[in-house]
């Protein structure tokens, strides 16, 4: 049984989730506690969330990597299309993105985390205007198609969905018409809020 430990409104906990909800998979939903337990950081050291656990001793941090993770073990999905190398490459390269070039960590620790005086830093205005970019790169991405690899929903979706969710949600920000018309949309599905309910029950 999959097993997904995560802060009661984690958001990249919850994309997990969403993928399983999509896939039909079953999982349980583990809340963790902040700070973490003492139980907690001896599943997981580092006691960052989500983690995830599966049958046969597999226990991963990441939510990229479970992502990934379960498309291979559980597929084939169509939310990973292996039989087109395009858009398997663009999905891998999207869902990456998400995290890699849409820097939200540090823009989060410095709002949430830093003195007044550091709020605004040099770094946090470097990487809102690159944040930006990528939002544009990703909003010429979609076009006109109803998802940004063709016409099915993808983990590219998911993951850029959750990281748009975070955009606007933790940091307060805007985002181009375009995609706020596309997050509307694709957190409207019925397996999105599946996962969103069962993260807010607990």
């Amino acid at each position: 049984m999959i097993t997904i430990h995560n802060f009661p409104r984690g958001a990249r906990g919850l994309r997990v989730m969403w993928q399983c909800e999509e896939m039909a998979l079953p999982y349980d939903f583990a809340a963790v506690t902040y700070p973490p337990s003492e139980a907690y950081l001896a599943l997981h050291p580092l006691g960052s969330a989500p983690f995830l656990q599966d049958a046969g001793g597999v226990a991963i941090s990441e939510s990229l990597a479970m992502m990934l993770y379960l498309a291979q073990r559980y597929g084939p999905t169509p939310l990973l299309p292996t039989g087109d190398p395009a858009a398997m490459a663009r999905v891998f390269q999207l869902t990456v993105l998400s995290e890699a070039s849409l820097d939200l960590n540090p823009l989060m620790g410095a709002r949430f985390a830093a003195p007044d005086a550091d709020k605004r830093n040099w770094s946090v205005g470097w990487i809102e205007e690159r944040d930006e970019r990528v939002l544009n790169l990703v909003t010429e991405r979609l076009g006109d198609s109803p998802f940004l690899v063709g016409e099915a929903l993808t983990l590219a979706d998911i993951a850029i969905s959750t990281s748009l969710a975070m955009w606007t949600g933790a940091l307060g920000k805007a985002l181009p018409p375009a995609l706020a018309a596309y997050q509307a949309r694709v957190t409207d599905r019925p397996a999105y809020v599946r996962a969103r309910d069962r993260m807010a029950a607990g």
